[in-house]
């Protein structure tokens, strides 16, 4: 498992019985979190002391309990890079503090590349990974089919002082602005998904990762440069193992590419336990 252990103002105290208790800057929250099925006792006495708790409904979602007033919205670093945070409705602030090992992985490669490298990131969410490779020198294409998180997205490139930087910000259907980019003939050197475990298209379509993953990366090979640099496939989805995901991108890439494919789990470090919070998984094919 990598670990994504040079956090300072992000951290997980505790776990027990389906909640995490995390401290994100200085307001401390309470989550459920799928992976905590060990029913140990709390260890940290700050569990009393949380500003906020969300609450699962057995009919699906849930609410927050607020302890105390908080911020709309705060800042949090990592590095050079701030993020807004913003509890919303659906238990999540707007940032995975597990994918700064991605981040820093994808900062050494587009750093070290000797060359101009042209990203895109597909599923972008609040782009965090967005916000790393234009750090760290690439153009990046941001794509996700929300409105409200290319926003939020917006929010943390200005807030990082990255606003200038030759970043595309697009609000679309991810496979088929990749369809589009394939007749155009616009190609890129790297790609970097975070697709859904399920969902509705526009039309009602169904979207289901196991079953739509393998074609959706290998659309996406072909939208890629005749020397690309990597392509960085993340899932959150219990079935989908790191293996699973390592199997497609060579199954895909490496006899079309060469190179090779690595795969982990990504995890956090826990304060208050010896062992790391387990917290998804990451495959990469990365040139020779």
């Amino acid at each position: 498992m990598r670990i994504a252990s040079n956090w300072e103002e992000y951290r997980i105290l505790d776990t027990s019985s389906g909640d995490k208790l995390e401290r994100w800057g200085g307001v401390m929250l309470v989550r459920p979190d799928p992976q905590i099925i060990w029913k140990s006792e709390r260890r940290s006495r700050e569990w009393e002391k949380a500003d906020a708790v969300y609450h699962r409904s057995a009919k699906g979602g849930g609410e927050w309990e607020y302890r105390r007033k908080l911020p709309e919205s705060w800042q949090i670093s990592y590095g050079e890079l701030r993020f807004i945070i913003r509890p919303t409705g659906f238990k999540h602030t707007g940032l995975f503090p597990e994918q700064a090992v991605n981040w820093e992985l994808m900062n050494e490669l587009i750093a070290n590349a000797g060359r101009p490298v042209k990203v895109l990131n597909l599923f972008a969410y609040t782009g965090g990974a967005t916000l790393a490779c234009a750090n760290a020198g690439a153009s990046v294409t941001h794509v996700d089919a929300s409105k409200g998180m290319v926003a939020w997205a917006r929010e943390n490139a200005a807030a990082s002082s990255l606003a200038d930087r030759p970043i595309r910000w697009l609000v679309d259907d991810c496979e088929k602005f990749v369809r589009r980019e394939i007749r155009r003939g616009n190609f890129y050197d790297a790609i970097v998904m975070d697709p859904p475990s399920y969902g509705r298209g526009p039309g009602g379509e169904v979207w289901k990762l196991e079953d739509c993953i393998y074609e959706l990366v290998k659309l996406c090979a072909d939208v890629l440069s005749e020397k690309p640099l990597f392509f960085l496939l993340n899932s959150y989805t219990t079935g989908l193992s790191p293996s699973v995901m390592a199997y497609i991108l060579s199954d895909i890439l490496e006899g079309r590419f060469g190179g090779n494919v690595t795969s982990d789990e990504i995890g956090l470090p826990v304060e208050s336990s010896s062992m790391p919070l387990p917290c998804g998984s990451t495959a990469i094919w990365k040139s020779k």
